[in-house]
């Protein structure tokens, strides 16, 4: 073996480390062969370690002073005068002598440790490249490949064969893939588990939805549109306020794109979520109204106090204003900060009767539950078919032929 000793090819694992510069890992070279001179000579302060960074040569040397024989207090640091000229004749008292130290002289006991320890200190250095990595990028934009599939989580592998973990939590509900697909995401939180680092991705935090748009629309990127808030129900529907600093350039159609083009390719991605891009704006009452989009309100009244909004509309749009599900209405509220209410506004004055008197007859959770989704009276009820009072509400359907025997008993 070599005293010139070449640690690229004497430690190929360090290949595998591709997070790790290699004067990095030099200086842990450098370390853990100081530590072994120190187990041996008991100091390494008298030792020069010599690392080549461009191809790895590593060398040793080791300096003690040459002192009278009889004189030498430390065999570590000095070297009398008759070993010293077994090796150079020409020494004299007071002399430096110098020699190299060889990998070989250590044993292979010591070689096989120290290769150990290299190894286990390269890989924590690894561990904490890439944590520092992704904690550096919550928020942004990672590509990956599908490694594996579980019940609750989906493994995922970055270009570098970093794990990602992808929650059943974080994933669209109508998401569905298989092993070897590309995955886009973001990066949603970055912990340290047991020396581990442990790396959530997301597809349902509106960042995702944010960096999507940033890709789709240059303006948005160059920053000449901003988005002021996302809120998403993941794979229902979202709302994304938009706004231009340039007054030449309409945000909402930036973002919609000709006949729709920049943002169809955002809707498959999130399997077809339907996304409401709005002006924002100061206006506290106009910005309700265009999160209540696509309804269409004829008044509103703002309680800034409380931080509410009283909304009337004509009965044809009070559907549209609450969404499916409830998702328009609640999205609203999110966006823009106030609890909305919807209320019928009736062309003619016509005889009804508020949900709440009929608490005799109705229970009091069945109430809360229709005037959650907007149904406060009893036409309001009554003007909805049976299919879609089932769809709106959490109700089963016999309690909903029920109620509708009731209401409409009032009017008979």
């Amino acid at each position: 073996m070599s005293s010139n000793i070449n640690l690229i090819d004497s430690f190929q694992e360090f290949k595998e480390f591709k997070n790790i510069d290699r004067p990095t890992v030099i200086t842990v070279l450098e370390e853990v062969f100081r530590s072994m001179i120190r187990k041996r000579f008991g100091t390494d302060e008298n030792v020069d370690v010599i690392v080549n960074p461009d191809n790895g040569d590593l060398e040793m040397w080791r300096t003690r002073v040459v002192m009278e024989d009889g004189f030498s207090e430390d065999d570590d640091l000095e070297i009398e005068l008759a070993e010293a000229h077994q090796f150079d004749p020409d020494l004299e008292v007071g002399d430096d002598y110098i020699e190299q130290i060889t990998l070989e002289s250590f044993g292979r006991r010591a070689i096989l440790a120290a290769r150990q320890t290299l190894v286990s200190k390269v890989l924590e250095l690894e561990k904490d490249e890439v944590f520092k990595k992704y904690k550096d990028r919550e928020g942004e934009l990672v590509i990956g490949e599908v490694y594996q599939i579980w019940k609750k989580e989906i493994l995922v592998l970055d270009e570098d064969g970093n794990e990602l973990i992808l929650p059943k939590t974080e994933q669209i509900p109508a998401d569905y893939f298989k092993k070897g697909d590309s995955i886009r995401a973001v990066v949603y939180k970055v912990d340290m588990m047991n020396s581990n680092p442990k790396i959530i991705i997301s597809r349902t935090a509106p960042e995702f939805l944010q960096r999507l748009f940033e890709l789709e629309v240059p303006e948005i990127f160059d920053g000449l549109i901003t988005i002021k808030k996302i809120v998403r129900e993941p794979g229902e529907r979202a709302k994304v306020a938009v706004e231009s600093y340039d007054d030449r350039i309409d945000p909402v159609g930036a973002c919609v794109g000709m006949k729709g083009s920049r943002i169809h390719g955002i809707v498959r991605e999130l399997r077809n979520e339907n996304i409401d891009v709005i002006n924002f704006t100061t206006n506290h009452s106009l910005y309700i109204t265009r999160a209540l989009s696509p309804a269409r309100i004829s008044s509103i009244k703002i309680d800034e106090d409380d931080k509410t909004a009283a909304v009337y509309l004509k009965p044809d749009q009070v559907s549209l204003a609450i969404g499916r599900g409830g998702h328009n209405i609640k999205l609203a509220g999110k966006l823009t900060g106030y609890e909305i209410d919807v209320y019928r506004e009736n062309d003619e004055v016509e005889e009804d009767v508020d949900i709440e008197e009929f608490s005799d007859e109705i229970d009091g959770w069945i109430i809360d539950e229709l005037k959650r989704v907007g149904l406060d009276s009893a036409k309001s009820v009554l003007s909805l078919s049976l299919e879609e009072l089932i769809r709106r509400t959490d109700l089963e359907e016999d309690t909903i032929q029920e109620i509708v025997r009731i209401l409409q008993s009032e009017f008979e």
